[in-house]
């Protein structure tokens, strides 16, 4: 699932394409995918990009003068940008493309998603805050305003692992499960931990990990081309997703916990004082 230094990189990549171009249409390909009806598609049609914004996990593309088209891509959506997109409509089917983006001048882009599971979502809205998902979003982790006070707040009172509490687009806005072990990591904290057991020293170095971990990685995203973030993102990774290999700060095999639809990874050595934590899938096999 693009996070959220993808998506800021997905929103500058478009942005130099999109800006004072005028849209043609924009179409709707997978049946599921368009999630409102007022104002109407058509309401794009012939307006110039203003840009290309992002809110947490959320693009958004602002016409002059009129609505934006806001997408959000969830686990497996991606844009393809073509300078020349086919002549002929898109037509609906069971591939992987979802919608299409035409500029008057031929060129655009799709957003495709893998898989047989169809969730990203596509919202025409007058204002980005019309749509639920974004209403809901906490703040902004890389903003300026995002202080270590505004934090603190935000620990203040929850009664959850850590993990989960990154995790939450309703209290800070574009972690999702890659980012959440990487900050995790960087901050040498279990998964699992309660927030309620935080010290001031800890929560100090969980800030410091949040901002530290996405601003390098915006930096890393930085000037891509959509068709190589996926990979740039992988390779800046250092324990998601890499379960079995060494740990790149002390050697250790890095491990993962599974869960029913996604898995975390973590450092045995810098994490958990060295304690492997339980597989709870692999657990409830045993039983």
């Amino acid at each position: 699932m693009p996070e959220l230094p993808e998506v800021e990189a997905l929103a500058a990549f478009l942005g130099e394409r999109l800006a004072g171009r005028t849209v043609e249409t924009v179409r709707p390909v997978a049946v599921s995918v368009l999630k409102t009806y007022d104002p109407p598609l058509t309401a794009l049609e012939g307006r110039p990009v203003a840009g290309v914004l992002r809110h947490g996990k959320f693009l958004d593309l602002a016409a002059e003068g009129g609505p934006h088209l806001v997408l959000h891509l969830a686990r497996a959506g991606w844009p393809r940008w073509q300078d020349a997109l086919p002549a002929a409509p898109p037509r609906p089917g069971k591939g992987p493309l979802a919608l299409r983006v035409r500029l008057a001048d031929g060129a655009g882009f799709d957003v495709t998603e893998a898989g047989t599971q169809k969730r990203v979502a596509a919202y025409c809205v007058h204002d980005p805050a019309d749509v639920p998902g974004i209403a809901r979003l906490g703040p902004d982790p890389l903003a300026d305003a995002f202080t270590r006070d505004v934090f603190t707040g935000l620990l203040s009172g929850e009664r959850r692992q850590v993990k989960g509490f990154l995790r939450d687009q309703s209290v800070i806005a574009g972690i999702g499960n890659a980012y959440s072990d990487e900050i995790l990591h960087a901050a040498r904290m279990s998964p699992f931990k309660p927030t309620s057991s935080l010290t001031d020293a800890e929560a100090d170095a969980l800030y410091e990990a949040l901002r530290t971990t996405l601003r390098d990685a915006v930096e890393r995203s930085r000037g891509q081309a959509a068709a190589g973030l996926k990979a740039e993102k992988k390779s800046g990774l250092r324990v998601h997703g890499r379960t079995g290999e060494p740990c790149p700060v002390c050697g250790d095999t890095i491990r993962e916990v599974s869960f029913s639809d996604s898995s975390l990874q973590y450092c045995p050595t810098c994490q958990t004082g060295g304690k492997p934590l339980a597989d709870r899938r692999l657990s409830r096999l045993l039983k």
